[in-house]
């Protein structure tokens, strides 16, 4: 009868943080295995050792190598692989022998553990039994003093050594992160802390739970000194944890949430959204916002833009930090231009505003049908509350007689019910009818729904203030195939008459 294989979790070194179930076994087993590198101090096997029996079999298994270079012909993951080969097969002989063997594990076996590589090598000719552990992170969050995530906030871990850029980026979209595996990484992790705007906030951890721990600002450590056993925790950045000030130092923000899924709220959106201790906005858009503890929100009606940035402003000058929140991006009929028309009055000239780009409602429906904004193109916008009809007329009429595509914004609601094919009518003047028109309706929603029609057979009656539309140019080209329907506008420049247009077939 063959012996089990346990992967035994044994904390993150401190021997009171290794489970009753954990100690049990380590008592129990025939055979102790734990790694080291080549200097041959294991840290598990120091915390395991208050529960060892002292007449087991021990299999110290050191690794070749840690960071150095290596001549394998397989390089660095060459040489590691051979290592879990042999040291596999050197745990296989006590399994098959009847021998039961525990495989000690830092922290937990199953996070980032040199154990999952034997598990694999050998799980499929024995049987292979898990105990969990106490994590690094825990441990470091622990002696932190302070709550990692709370609420409907997410953690992220992430290994210090990826790319600098992909690092900051994983950062940016968090709420709670921690980094692991630093020592030569550290300067890397600190400049991606510094890009993501979490350095300021993020705690260093050294050798948690055990008795050369060590806890600072990950901004004051000195690179050239960090231990691969630490990592690095960082809060998210929450309303009521922002310091008090004397002095005002607030701002407004002004954010696109892009035109719906949460997939497409960038990162850089994100985390501004986490770090507001205000959000303003029409209430439709506050609510795709998650709420956060402590966080304000002043939600009001779609009709009082001026009043909403007077608002915002306002809080800033009070030493707040405030996001605007508009739909798809806010410099495209949104809150930019609203927030930034009042700042410019000098009652809030002292007052920062930035603006944070989004996914736009046009971009995400060419998105889904392919690319008929791939030329030249103009952007326009039906309502006539802010502006009177004949101007919105005469602006088609330009877009159409220069062969631009056309994106139309707010072509429709409960009452602006005519516009719709009073711009097709403009546009018949200078467009075929064959010329293929998108309908995008409520993209990114349960509701979606995007179809195309001809310019000819376009109705108002079939669009509402959910729908934005894009009408190609004489050379944007409809195709059936297999895979889908597509529509896309040639990059090229292709002159051609008025009533000339490239359109393969078009169906409603």
């Amino acid at each position: 009868m063959t012996g089990i294989l346990w992967g035994i979790g044994i904390g993150p070194g401190d021997p009171e943080l290794v489970t009753v179930r954990a100690a049990r076994l380590i008592g129990e087993v025939d055979v102790i295995a734990y790694h080291s590198a080549r200097h041959g101090r294991s840290i598990s096997r120091a915390t395991a050792a208050p529960y060892l029996r002292g007449d087991q079999i021990e299999e110290h298994l050191v690794y070749p190598l840690t960071t150095e270079t290596t001549d394998h012909p397989g390089g660095y993951d060459g040489a590691l692989a051979d290592f879990y080969t042999a040291a596999a097969e050197r745990l296989a002989g006590h399994l098959a022998a009847g021998r039961s063997v525990g495989l000690l594990a830092a922290g937990d076996p199953t996070f980032y553990s040199s154990y999952m590589h034997l598990h694999r090598r050998l799980a499929n000719r024995f049987e292979a039994r898990i105990v969990p552990g106490v994590t690094s992170v825990s441990a470091a969050s622990a002696a932190v003093g302070d709550e990692l995530v709370t609420g409907e906030e997410t953690l992220t871990v992430l290994p210090g050594t990826l790319d600098v850029a992909e690092l900051t980026a994983r950062l940016r979209e968090s709420d709670a992160a921690a980094i692991v595996k630093l020592g030569r990484t550290f300067a890397g992790v600190r400049r991606a802390l510094e890009q993501s705007g979490r350095l300021d906030t993020a705690h260093y951890v050294e050798r948690a739970s055990s008795d050369r721990q060590r806890v600072e600002p990950a901004e004051t450590v000195d690179p050239t000194g960090v231990p691969y056993f630490s990592l690095v925790v960082s809060p998210p950045r929450r309303a009521e944890d922002l310091p008090a000030t004397d002095t005002p130092a607030g701002e407004v923000v002004v954010i696109g949430l892009g035109p719906g899924p949460d997939g497409l709220l960038t990162p850089e959106a994100a985390a501004e959204l986490r770090a507001a201790t205000d959000l303003v906005g029409y209430t439709t858009y506050i609510d795709r916002v998650p709420a956060r503890a402590g966080q304000r929100r002043h939600a009001s009606d779609n009709r009082v833009e001026s009043e909403r940035a007077a608002m915002a402003l306002d809080l800033a000058a009070e030493g707040r930090r405030v996001a605007v929140v508009s739909s798809g991006d806010p410099g495209v009929f949104a809150m930019a231009s609203a927030v930034l028309e009042v700042a410019a009055e000098p009652a809030w000239s002292h007052v920062p505003v930035r603006v944070i780009p989004g996914v736009t409602a046009a971009n995400a429906v060419a998105a889904r049908i392919g690319a008929p904004l791939g030329h030249d193109y103009a952007v326009i916008s039906l309502s006539d509350r802010l502006k009177p009809w004949e101007v919105i007329a005469g602006r088609l009429a330009a877009a159409a007689a220069a062969d631009l595509a056309i994106a139309i914004y707010n072509p429709g609601s409960a009452s602006r019910t005519w516009q719709v094919d009073a711009m097709r009518d403009v546009l018949l003047a200078y467009r075929s009818p064959d010329t293929p028109v998108v309908i995008g309706r409520a993209v990114g929603s349960e509701q979606e729904r995007v179809w195309t029609v001809r310019l000819a057979d376009l109705a108002g009656s079939d669009i509402d203030m959910r729908c934005l539309l894009i009408v190609g140019s004489s050379s944007s080209v409809l195709v059936e195939r297999d895979a889908g329907r597509i529509v896309y506008t040639p990059r090229r420049h292709t002159p051609q008459t008025a009533q000339g247009v490239g359109v393969a077939e078009s169906s409603s």
